[in-house]
């Protein structure tokens, strides 16, 4: 992954003196695109889009049978996007946001997307149920971890948003929503396409089977949450220069803080053994979200013909 990671580490870490608890299993990821002749890389970002698409709107087997065929996979990737989402609504971009999620957890945590969202709410007609991403990261040889990720374009991450984007979080921890997510993946060939160990595979589905009580795996649970947001201070700066890292670095250490001061508030007590799921808020700035949506809009309209 080409983008610029400028915060990467347990919250913990960067602020030892909060506060806050439980923070012990709460990360921070900041990440930024780069400029070009004094411009924000808007090519550059949708390039990662459409080069990742595919992880979320086409399933393993349909991936393997366009392997070559970058076009085809474009085309049949584009027929899966709903794009149902209203002008000027605060949850337009929503799949865009989902597609950058499955590239982050592809590229950073080298997560293997299991469940294709994209694919089965089109397939399932199921829109906007559930965990917005879902993957199995292998720990060595013989372990895995689960990640149900939340994805969010939005014009502000200011105090006002992040209510949304908490009670999202709390309701795919309940756990009526994670059998479901479970029994997918258990039921999905994907998982057997993506993981070549036998016996790990056999003891992921077992460890997801409903007959096991889901307090048995939520230390194994991590929520990824992307909050891609329009920023005024991306807007403003020109170039990649240690001035635009810092002040990137300070206000997504802040939204980080008062995500997390939110969350605990609303799910920490709520959640069942909320203390042992992991937490990564992921922040990335973009100079203009309408352009965004605008020209992915146009690709999408033209790969689907």
């Amino acid at each position: 992954m080409d983008f610029e990671i400028l915060v990467d580490d347990f919250y913990l870490k960067i602020l030892s003196d909060t506060a806050l608890a439980p923070v012990e299993k709460k990360r921070v990821l900041s990440m930024v695109n780069d400029f070009e002749d004094e411009i924000w890389r808007y090519e550059k970002f949708e390039n990662f889009i459409w080069d990742n698409i595919a992880l979320t709107a086409l399933s393993a087997h349909e991936r393997e049978k366009l392997i070559g065929q970058s076009r085809s996979t474009l085309r049949e990737s584009a027929k899966n996007l709903r794009l149902t989402d209203k002008v000027g609504d605060i949850g337009q971009g929503s799949e865009l946001a989902e597609i950058v999620l499955y590239g982050i957890m592809h590229h950073h945590y080298g997560a293997l997307p299991v469940v294709p969202k994209i694919f089965y709410k089109q397939n399932v007609q199921d829109n906007a149920k559930g965990a917005d991403s879902v993957h199995i990261v292998l720990e060595g040889d013989d372990d895995f971890s689960l990640w149900f990720g939340e994805a969010k374009f939005y014009n502000s991450i200011e105090d006002a948003r992040l209510p949304a984007v908490i009670e999202s979080v709390g309701n795919s921890l309940k756990t009526d929503k994670l059998k479901k997510e479970n029994s997918i993946i258990t039921n999905t060939s994907d998982i057997d396409k993506l993981v070549e160990n036998r016996e790990l595979a056999a003891k992921i589905k077992n460890a997801l089977s409903t007959k096991n009580s889901i307090d048995h795996i939520k230390a194994k649970i991590h929520v990824p949450i992307l909050l891609l947001h329009e920023c005024t201070i991306t807007a403003s700066t020109k170039e990649m220069d240690e001035t635009y890292r810092n002040a990137i670095r300070q206000y997504h250490v802040d939204r980080a803080t008062a995500y997390f001061k939110k969350q605990i508030d609303a799910l920490c007590g709520k959640v069942t053994k909320y203390s042992e799921v992991s937490f990564h808020i992921i922040l990335f700035p973009v100079p203009d979200r309408a352009k965004l949506i605008e020209q992915f809009s146009k690709e999408v309209a033209f790969y689907k013909g």
